[in-house]
């Protein structure tokens, strides 16, 4: 099965349902730096700048200043990865931005710095006809790094590209011809049915937001955590895998959220970028640390579970809202 024929969601249900087929995969990409690399506190924000600049620059073939208003929008793959157009019109409502079909998953929060002939790891997750352009986006990757990271340019090439497979790691990279070797990604839902109870370890900064004012440690929920994973996988799945309706049972499982049970161990952290469209210093923020959801998980469970490749709140395709869960049964 080739990147292209791997189902999205095979079985024909609205929900996720025990044995069916994701098109979702994460590879962890490894480059040998040439020199001492400084890093941010966070690297999620540099990655994705220079993947970004990286792609367009290899992608793009009109030269145009901005990807509006140019008449291959649609079919260009860089915009298609990296700035995905709204759609006109949604069953949802009216978007002026949607999701993008990749999450870069940084080294830890406070790695800074990466010496010299050492290896630089970072993950990428990528969703539905992303997983096609994964020979584009190494090339990006590697031209990106051949540019060189940080204030000194610091070069890297690249060792290796592993399909993180659920049953053991897959190296992918053809480092002699240059190439992917053939592969089937995808991930398959587990049976959760049993769960009773959901304990999340939160690494990376969750923003969830309610009319756009960001939610601290004591005013998240359940329902909330759970609504904003289900608006987002609807909406990867629906834009970039062609693939509608994966969340109508939405509303429903809204309400269950709201009887579960929580207890949180959870603090804030905030960190600080450059914008180069703002010219300026931002500063983002969000939860980290342990949070525990207990009750009827039925439905729910595999929502928690898709979670920890796709990322749940703001700003999640730097990296921000990653997790990951155990489950228990009652």
């Amino acid at each position: 099965m080739g990147y292209a024929d791997t189902p999205v969601i095979a079985g024909g249900g609205h929900t996720l349902c025990p044995g069916q087929s994701l098109a979702v995969a994460r590879y962890r990409f490894r480059f040998r730096m040439e020199g001492d690399l400084a890093l941010p506190e966070y690297a999620g924000s540099l990655l994705r700048g220079q993947f970004g600049a990286a792609l367009r620059r290899v992608a793009c073939m009109t030269g145009a200043k901005a990807c509006s208003g140019c008449p291959l929008l649609r079919t260009c793959p860089y915009p298609a990865i990296f700035e995905t157009p709204a759609p006109p019109a949604h069953a949802l409502q009216k978007f002026s931005q949607v999701p993008n079909p990749y999450v870069i998953e940084p080294p830890p929060i406070g790695t800074r710095r990466i010496t010299t002939h050492t290896p630089f790891e970072f993950g990428l997750v990528l969703v539905g006809h992303a997983l096609d352009r994964l020979p584009l986006i190494a090339y990006a990757l590697q031209r990106a790094f051949g540019h060189g990271l940080g204030k000194k340019r610091i070069q890297g090439g690249l060792e290796d590209i592993v399909w993180e497979d659920e049953v053991a790691p897959v190296s992918v990279w053809d480092g002699e011809r240059g190439c992917i070797r053939p592969h089937a990604p995808g991930l398959v839902v587990p049976a959760l049915d049993g769960a009773r109870q959901a304990r999340l370890t939160i690494t990376t900064p969750l923003r969830l937001q309610s009319q756009g004012h960001p939610l601290g440690p004591e005013a998240i929920g359940p329902r909330k955590l759970l609504t904003t994973l289900m608006r987002r996988a609807s909406l990867l799945f629906d834009l970039h895998a062609g693939l509608p309706g994966v969340a109508a049972d939405a509303p429903a499982l809204a309400r269950q959220a709201e009887t579960l049970g929580d207890a949180r161990n959870l603090r804030w952290h905030d960190w600080t970028r450059y914008s180069s469209r703002q010219q300026a210093e931002m500063t983002l923020g969000g939860v980290v640390g342990e949070w525990i959801l207990e009750g009827d998980l039925r439905g729910l469970a595999a929502w928690l579970w898709l979670g920890q490749w796709i990322h749940a709140g703001k700003n999640a395709t730097m990296g921000m809202g990653r997790y990951t869960v155990s489950f228990l049964a009652a």
